[in-house]
């Protein structure tokens, strides 16, 4: 019989579940530095424990100053191939200080030089969709254009469409042009990644991400 083997997949899980454990005594007390901070040294300890090699090449928390996995951190006990990694313990800290819904804690893996790297750059202009519209996008076409084909791929109508986006002043134009292409809006404080991740999966009300944010979310 076959001696069972690990999943790096659960253990990873296992990381942003110690995470989100350990921030949740933060849930709204009004601070993200201290929700942010339990969360990273739990993440932290959970990863060095495992048998793998991950160095972080995008991590979180230096446009804030908050405390963060840092960039080249080499993480685990193992040995072999090195494994890209990108972590936010708590994405949404000002959502889990406030005790609003749509924080998360967020791993992810694949291996050396498969991640894109996006440097020093803190902001990045977004365009989410699920799979059935990924051929419908074209980053050179208007918003309207956009929402048009991506209802079309979706066999919807552009008014069934829901777009997560942002509240944030830099998306008031973006904001105007969705709704005058007759889409609805899911305006949001924070949490961009909670939203794409609610743009590519089934039955979760949002059909598109569009808008500014985070670049380590992106």
């Amino acid at each position: 019989m076959a001696m069972p083997t690990r999943n790096l997949g659960l253990d990873l899980m296992r990381a942003t579940e110690a995470a989100a454990l350990a921030s949740a005594r933060f849930v709204g007390r009004g601070d993200k530095e201290g929700g942010d901070r339990a969360a990273v040294e739990a993440m932290r300890l959970l990863l060095n424990s495992l048998d793998f090699r991950g160095r972080v090449v995008i991590g979180e928390g230096e446009k804030d100053q908050a405390p963060m996995l840092y960039n080249g951190e080499v993480l685990g006990q193992g040995e072999g191939p090195l494994w890209d990694l990108a972590v936010d313990p708590v994405e949404g800290t000002r959502l889990l200080a406030l005790g609003r819904y749509g924080a998360i804690s967020v791993i992810a893996a694949a291996p050396e030089g498969a991640l894109f790297n996006p440097g020093p750059g803190f902001y990045a202009a977004k365009l989410v969709v699920g799979p059935e519209a990924r051929e419908a996008v074209d980053l050179r076409a208007s918003v309207a254009d956009n929402l048009k084909e991506i209802a079309r791929a979706l066999k919807k109508e552009v008014r069934e469409l829901t777009v997560f986006v942002l509240d944030k002043p830099r998306h008031a134009r973006l904001i105007e042009e969705i709704r005058l292409a007759g889409a609805r809006i899911s305006l949001q404080t924070d949490g961009d990644v909670a939203g794409a991740l609610a743009a590519v999966l089934p039955d979760t009300g949002v059909d598109v991400l569009m808008g500014t944010g985070g670049t380590p979310e992106g």
